[in-house]
């Protein structure tokens, strides 16, 4: 049976099943890895992955045919429909393949370039996250909000950074600034549970660099609904191509940024600490 696409009333409790029987298949194939004894077998992460965004894709296809669906495995299915799709079936990789439990699913829709609908689900926790735009955003059916923290050096903020090419990546500099000038960072390995963990009011921002759509769509959204603030690191709109992400409670939105714009100036940089001064 096909789900009405014209009524968004339609759209959150079917991505919701999606999203936890997605969820359900992942940790089948993690209680399968644990019990692997090399837990970087990466034939069974990448089996895991494919076969999320399959079912994923099998169930947008029954319920939406004529949707367009952009995955993190199989790329775009371009249909030219109003609607597209934003599918990470399995976001926190890494985590998974060492057996750290902190991994998520993120679906995301977008109606005519607005993004109207988006649920994360973390099977470890069994927390589901939901938001519809104009209609708040949810935890396991609660609605949540973020925190009100509007000190930046009070608040606890989260980062990510990349799996490949770390040395080609600046955010070490950015990290160790940051941390300087709030209360901490934590660095978990999922955007999208760092974004959840924002609107949620758990973290009290979230910053990481080339990110693609399918990492962020959802949680970006959960973020707005729960009455967060999202930009650009220099500060202009959030685009879904924008490739970088800063993430807040709203209030601590302006410290961060000016944080961001002296680190890329070269102004007030604490350098790196020297090891060998420390083993002294």
């Amino acid at each position: 049976m096909l789900s009405n696409s014209s009524n968004h009333d339609s759209f959150l409790p079917t991505m919701d099943t999606i999203a936890r029987e997605a969820g359900a298949l992942l940790m089948d194939y993690f209680h399968q890895h644990l019990k692997v004894e090399y837990k970087g077998d990466a034939d069974l992460v990448t089996a895991a992955d494919r076969a999320s965004e399959v079912l994923i894709r099998e169930r947008i296809r029954q319920h939406w045919p004529s949707h367009d669906v952009l995955g993190e495995e199989q790329g775009l299915n371009d249909q030219g429909s109003d609607y597209r799709w934003y599918v990470d079936p399995l976001d926190g990789t890494t985590n998974f393949a060492h057996g750290f439990p902190v991994f998520s699913v993120s679906m995301a829709l977008e109606h005519k370039g607005r993004l109207i609908a988006g649920v994360i689900y973390d099977p470890t926790r069994d927390e589901l996250f939901s938001a519809e735009a104009g209609r708040g955003a949810h935890l396991n059916g609660e609605s949540i909000r973020v925190s009100q923290i509007a000190n930046l050096a009070e608040s606890l903020v989260s980062t990510g950074f990349p799996s490949h090419k770390r040395h080609k990546n600046p955010n070490i500099h950015f990290y160790h600034q940051i941390t300087l000038h709030t209360h901490g960072v934590r660095r978990a390995g999922s955007a999208a549970l760092d974004l959840c963990n924002v609107a949620c009011g758990r973290f009290d921002g979230f910053w990481e660099f080339n990110l693609n759509p399918w990492d962020t769509a959802a949680g970006v959204l959960m973020v707005q609904e729960a009455g967060g603030q999202v930009s650009r690191i220099d500060g202009a709109p959030f685009e879904l191509n924008s490739k970088e992400t800063l993430a807040s409670n709203g209030l601590i939105h302006q410290a961060l940024l000016r944080e961001f714009k002296e680190i890329f100036a070269g102004r007030g940089i604490e350098p790196l600490p020297d090891p060998r001064e420390y083993k002294r």
